[in-house]
């Protein structure tokens, strides 16, 4: 059993539950499995399927895939440039022009918010080839996001 690679997403369920001050016993009533097997899972002894890691998400009010990936079901995203959002905003069937660039406005203005925007390539890419009307700064004057 060595080889599961359970012992890091045992100690990290342990943290978690220690942060959300829930007993081992209070925990395991909320996901619905029992105490000992709760127990082996945090001490590394057992690998929990994904419907009992959701379970625990769901008690520790955390979300499934930050446990999917300390079990190693899921591969942790690095370095994401946001071209995997623009792509699927622009690609989604059920959204108009106008929502798609609205949306896509939104989050380039998140983005440079927390500093993770380079410049000229996202504009391209949003589908202003020009720069013009990807900044939401620019809608101030209309009562956007920005208007003071």
């Amino acid at each position: 059993m060595a080889s599961l690679n359970v012992g890091n997403l045992g100690e990290f369920l342990r943290e978690q539950r220690r942060t959300a001050r829930l007993s081992l016993r209070q925990l395991a009533d909320a996901a619905g499995v029992s105490n000992p097997y709760l127990s082996q899972i945090e001490r590394g002894l057992r690998k929990p399927s994904a419907e009992i890691l959701q379970q625990l998400a769901k008690a520790l009010r955390i979300s499934a895939e930050t446990l999917y990936v300390q079990a190693g079901i899921l591969d942790e995203r690095h370095g994401l440039d946001g071209a995997e959002v623009q792509t699927a905003i622009l690609t989604d069937p059920a959204l108009n022009e106008r929502q798609k660039q609205v949306l896509l406005q939104i989050y380039e203005s998140f983005r440079k918010e927390n500093g993770l925007v380079g410049g000229g390539k996202d504009d391209a890419a949003s589908g202003h080839e020009d720069g013009r009307g990807t900044d939401p700064r620019e809608t101030e004057a209309d009562g956007g996001p920005h208007a003071t």
